[in-house]
């Protein structure tokens, strides 16, 4: 089967490819670094060619609102038009889980523009909506950070590793299109507040993590419902504490 990966040198994008080679697959892994640019058309249709399935989880360079809207308007129709030009039979997307639920950010009101556009299209589709990774956890950490302090909420979320998220979409590629979404989350809930702090102490960083209720997420004010999935979500194996073990000094912001 030919696949064509959309963001395909990207952290989720690399872990996909790689997955698929192994199981046998025709995998394009397609960027501008490779001469796929959604954005401006080039290399698309060369690269759909033949294609029974794509998959996209590229991601906006800026998260500017505006420019961050203008990308996935952009790059969904672009994508989704040379889709249904070449017969592609599956779209996969990568969203976000609880995107409805965030939609005070900039970042989020154009994830939703993105699915619209999926919904919308006549290329049948799945949409993969995952919690944050792992490896965001740092970045978490530095947008709320005032000098040593790191003010937080307690709110519930179900981190997962870049790996789980990677083998769950390779799993939904090679699926038949559920016209839907899946969810996919780590093993455990944890507050937020809790999560940065272990990922400071396993760092031996000096930072100190307060838990203040009226802190924002991106902007957002949270509540246990705004980043966790639904009870059907598919649970990935890696737990955060293993992943920190296993990371050592590497568990950083990407």
């Amino acid at each position: 089967m030919k696949i064509v990966v959309i963001g395909g040198s990207g952290l989720i994008g690399s872990k996909v490819v790689k997955t698929l080679l192994q199981q046998g697959h025709e995998v394009v892994a397609a960027s501008p670094s490779t001469g796929v640019n959604t954005i401006t058309g080039e290399g698309l249709a060369e690269a759909l060619a033949g294609a029974q399935v794509v998959v996209d989880v590229a991601n906006a360079p800026s998260w500017e609102d505006q420019a961050v809207l203008e990308f996935f308007e952009t790059s969904g129709r672009n994508l989704l038009a040379a889709e249904a030009a070449a017969g592609v039979k599956h779209h996969v997307a990568l969203s976000v889980v609880g995107t409805e639920r965030l939609l005070a950010s900039g970042y989020f009101r154009a994830k939703m523009a993105q699915e619209n556009l999926i919904k919308a299209s006549p290329v049948p589709y799945t949409i993969v909506r995952a919690t944050q990774f792992f490896e965001f956890v740092g970045g978490i950490a530095k947008a709320a950070t005032v000098g040593q302090t790191v003010r937080l909420p307690a709110a519930l979320m179900q981190p997962i590793v870049s790996d789980d998220v990677a083998c769950a979409v390779a799993d939904v590629a090679l699926e038949n299109p559920l016209d839907g979404m899946v969810e996919v989350a780590g093993p455990e809930p944890i507050r937020q507040d809790a999560l940065v702090r272990e990922y400071l102490d396993a760092t031996d960083d000096p930072r100190v993590v307060i838990t203040d209720p009226t802190a924002l997420y991106w902007g957002i004010l949270l509540n246990d419902r705004s980043l966790t999935p639904a009870s059907e979500a598919r649970l990935g194996q890696t737990r955060f504490s293993d992943w920190l073990d296993q990371s050592g000094t590497q568990a950083v912001a990407h």
